[in-house]
């Protein structure tokens, strides 16, 4: 039997946009690059965390009242938690009435995991779908995800990662003989952009996938695109440059359009939102840059 576990914040059924077919896609928790404009921001934490959504609370103090550790507070803004006392244990989300509080990340075993994936074969049978790991980065947990990989392909399941591929080569060489299909996200061309935006530069994301590609494996490629960020004509070009030096099977892109739907998930963490005035991309814009690829010989689609 599976032995392993790790820890994840959600596990999504019925997806459609995280690989083909209707999918089941597990979201594991932790993540070593830090982009300006993650809709995750719960993902990048490698730690269990707790939430809180002030307009839902309705002061009622229970989770006062049954903190072990004395670390909520009452007060006229809400309920404070003192991230000193906190062990973030979940009580307080447990008895809360509104799920004004929340804890994001919990452990979970690949048996677990398992069978909640097995219980949506017949829409992944039916769809060619299957199952996708996603984050944060998974290839941060990497025995946890083998085991998962491994017990899926046993059971005839296609398997996805969605990686930054920010990782050690031999890690991500040893998912290639697991993985049906990689979902590779490439932010941008410019190495020194890269760090600005990201927090580190993209020398080995990019020999990652020039391995990758070597190997054969397939590999759809992601392109969260920001206005002024990423959609400018120089890193288009580069990037189609990239992408059609690639050996292996032809890639395809996905265009993701930033979009500032996370802001509630931030102010739940606590943390401020699109500090940097990061803004949606225009839609001619996006239409352009689809078309610029599919010329280059390129199959690129807005989204997947």
């Amino acid at each position: 039997m599976p032995m392993e576990s790790g820890l994840i914040f959600d596990i999504k059924r019925y997806s459609i946009n995280d690989g083909p077919g209707i999918r089941v896609t597990v979201f594991f928790k932790g993540c070593n690059l830090n982009c300006a404009w993650c809709h995750n921001p719960e993902s990048i934490s490698h730690r269990v965390q707790k939430l809180y959504s002030e307009n839902r609370c309705i002061g009622c103090s229970t989770c006062v009242e049954y903190c072990p550790e004395n670390a909520c507070y009452l007060t006229p803004n809400g309920i404070v938690t003192d991230p000193d006392k906190c062990t973030v244990c979940g009580k307080c989300a447990e008895v809360c009435p509104t799920t004004a509080s929340e804890i994001s990340g919990r452990i979970e075993t690949t048996e677990n995991i398992l069978k909640i994936i097995q219980k949506e074969t017949v829409f992944m049978d039916s769809s060619e779908g299957g199952v996708t790991f996603s984050g944060g980065e998974p290839l941060l947990q990497p025995k946890f995800l083998f085991e998962l990989l491994d017990e899926c392909g046993r059971k005839g399941i296609h398997r996805a990662v969605d990686t930054a591929g920010l990782v050690k080569t031999e890690l991500i060489m040893e998912a290639a003989e697991k993985t049906d299909l990689f979902l590779y996200d490439l932010k941008m061309m410019d190495s020194g952009l890269h760090k600005k935006w990201t927090g580190v530069d993209n020398e080995i994301i990019l020999k990652n996938l020039k391995l990758l590609s070597e190997k054969g494996s397939e590999i759809n490629i992601r392109i969260p695109l920001i206005a002024g960020v990423n959609d400018d004509g120089k890193n288009i070009e580069e990037t189609a440059s990239f992408v059609k030096s690639l050996a292996g099977r032809p890639k395809k892109i996905n265009i993701l359009p930033y979009h500032n739907i996370a802001q509630q998930k931030y102010k739940k963490l606590g943390k401020e939102f699109n500090s940097q005035n990061l803004e949606e991309p225009n839609k001619e814009n996006i239409r352009n840059i689809v078309s610029f690829f599919n010329s280059c010989g390129i199959e690129a689609l807005i989204g997947g």
